[in-house]
């Protein structure tokens, strides 16, 4: 009895693993992941999980917030990185710590220890066991289980950022979050090996890019919180850059209102990324798109 009973446990602990190594983003090197957005036409669309992917007992920008939101889908997790008063990169997106910690007063007042004190706290203010956690801790997690979006909040130098990324060759599994040229070209200087999401809403702003040496094949277009025009959409298709359309604002409330079919219908239109506050919502769609095909 003892015997079959090991079995069954042994039996659900490979089932669990294999499901979630199921839901992996695995890729082995830089090119590999540069090759799967240039080859985005063909390839399943994705979902980004915006600050990880929050939920009840689940605080943005937390590690376990990412293992939960990939226990059923692959995902994308978009994550902030803030800098402490000693110059360690963690993972925040306020500058203060109110909304999201029992701790009080910005984050860029404290050490990385004298942090550690603090707890998370979830999006509806239930306090957590969790702590806030480095981006050396999160690219740890990270490798072979998701591709990051790093977003580089305002006071972090993108050098201390890029140096991370290649101190823990995370080049194969990050995407750096640029919000105009100058920031792109200040990256790609850095480190020309590392693909970079950045603001553009058509072909002016992808000339800008490329007359900076940013290579096509390293751009990802985040192309706002509303779905461009027609003619939009159609330049990026013919240029072959991979769009991120964030819904975090109105479009998610419309499929709250409306249904969860609009994420699909913004698939249908081109966009391979869609960044939103409720992930599984957009997971779902994506299911259903696959198995229509």
């Amino acid at each position: 009895m003892r015997t079959i009973l090991i079995i069954c446990i042994l039996f659900l602990r490979l089932h669990t693993n294999a499901q979630t190594r199921n839901n992996y983003l695995e890729f082995k090197t830089y090119k590999k992941l540069q090759s799967y957005f240039r080859n985005h036409q063909k390839n399943t669309p994705l979902v980004s999980a915006h600050r990880g992917g929050p939920t009840t007992n689940f605080p943005e920008n937390c590690i376990p917030t990412f293992e939960n939101t990939i226990k059923n889908h692959p995902a994308i997790i978009e994550t902030d990185i803030s800098i402490t008063k000693d110059s360690v990169l963690v993972m925040m997106h306020d500058d203060k710590l109110e909304r999201t910690t029992n701790g009080t007063g910005k984050l860029s007042d404290y050490t990385y220890t004298e942090l550690q004190k603090f707890f998370l706290k979830d999006n509806e203010g239930n306090l957590t066991n969790y702590k806030i956690p480095t981006l050396d801790e999160v690219l740890a997690w990270g490798k072979n289980k998701v591709i990051y979006t790093l977003d580089v909040k305002r006071n972090v130098p993108y050098k201390k950022v890029v140096e991370a990324v290649k101190k823990n060759n995370a080049e194969h599994f990050c995407i750096i979050i640029t919000y105009n040229a100058n920031q792109a070209e200040e990256v790609t200087k850095m480190h020309p090996k590392v693909m970079i999401s950045v603001s553009a809403r058509g072909q002016e702003d992808v000339e800008r890019l490329l007359s900076k040496g940013i290579k096509k094949e390293n751009i990802i277009a985040f192309v706002g919180i509303s779905i461009p025009p027609d003619d939009i959409l159609q330049y990026f298709k013919s240029q072959n850059i991979p769009m991120v359309l964030g819904t975090m604002s109105n479009l998610d409330k419309s499929a709250i209102a409306n249904g969860d079919n609009i994420y699909k219908e913004i698939f249908s239109k081109g966009i391979f990324v869609i960044s939103s506050d409720r992930p599984e919502n957009v997971s779902n769609q994506i299911k259903i798109l696959k198995n229509t095909k």
